[in-house]
């Protein structure tokens, strides 16, 4: 074998893609055209947010929604920013139905560039050993934490093919401390798996795509409805900046993350919490 065609090998394996091209301005980094995005959860809250802020940018988006039918927002998003868009009804937690979706986004769209698994639910049930069975914990776990499973090992065998792409997972602030004054037990520690699955899959896949995740702390959404006005006011007196986020607030972290303004980014998670956790 010529020193030319050798593969360089690591501890890890084989250390592959080449420097990315000089983009002629900094916000050309961060266009999304020519790219495809799968965003799961995208029906309502910050998935939304996401795909939007990705159809923006240039992005076509495949949205998928469960209870909440995307239909009307994926036609919308199509009209109004020149891009495609389609909606797909899929049960995250299913990992036939993942895999079919997947596929058929492959067979829409030609390609999928970017990966946004972002579909969770809340803990309601207040303090663990206060549940009269294990019907919450197994709804929490196996959609904030096993359906980022289905959706990680689909979707990395297209980027795998493809020999790049961008997952990114929807993390939570609750991965990295204990919230107060909610009892939420299953939810941090599915969110704190999450976390550490991404940074792991970012070295499985360090030859083919990258892999990140985001932390968002409260985010005025429909997801925290359920929570009394009192517990959100202590939220905000634990909080540096003193409120809960938005959306648009938000999103710039996922974009950056989608963007080629991150190809040397892999691993990370960003912590979008108004200074909640910081040191």
């Amino acid at each position: 074998m010529s020193l030319e065609t050798k593969t360089h090998f690591t501890g890890l394996g084989p250390l592959p893609q080449p420097s990315p091209k000089p983009a002629n301005h900094i916000l050309d980094l961060f266009s999304l055209k020519g790219k495809v995005a799968s965003v799961t959860g995208s029906s309502t809250g910050i998935g939304y947010a996401v795909a939007e802020a990705f159809a923006q940018a240039g992005a076509d988006v495949a949205l998928w929604y469960n209870s909440h039918n995307a239909e009307a927002k994926a036609k919308a998003l199509s009209e109004k920013y020149g891009i495609k868009a389609k909606a797909y009804k899929v049960l995250v937690t299913d990992a036939a139905a993942v895999e079919a979706a997947i596929k058929e986004q492959i067979k829409e769209f030609g390609k999928i560039d970017i990966f946004v698994a972002n579909a969770g639910v809340p803990w309601t049930a207040g303090p663990l050993i206060d549940t009269e069975d294990d019907s919450e914990w197994k709804k929490v776990i196996d959609l904030d934490f096993n359906g980022v499973y289905y959706c990680a090992k689909h979707i990395g065998r297209h980027f795998k093919e493809r020999g790049s792409g961008s997952f990114i997972a929807t993390s939570s602030m609750s991965g990295h401390i204990v919230n107060f004054p909610q009892m939420q037990a299953a939810y941090n520690a599915a969110k704190a798996g999450v976390r550490h699955f991404c940074a792991s899959l970012a070295v499985e896949w360090a030859g083919f795509a990258r892999v990140n995740s985001v932390s968002p702390g409260y985010i005025a959404t429909e997801i925290s409805d359920f929570v009394d006005q009192s517990t959100k006011s202590k939220w905000q007196s634990f909080t540096p900046l003193g409120r809960e986020g938005e959306v648009q607030e938000l999103v710039g972290a996922y974009l950056y993350l989608a963007s080629n303004a991150s190809t040397y980014t892999t691993g990370a998670d960003i912590r979008v919490d108004g200074g909640y956790t910081a040191p």
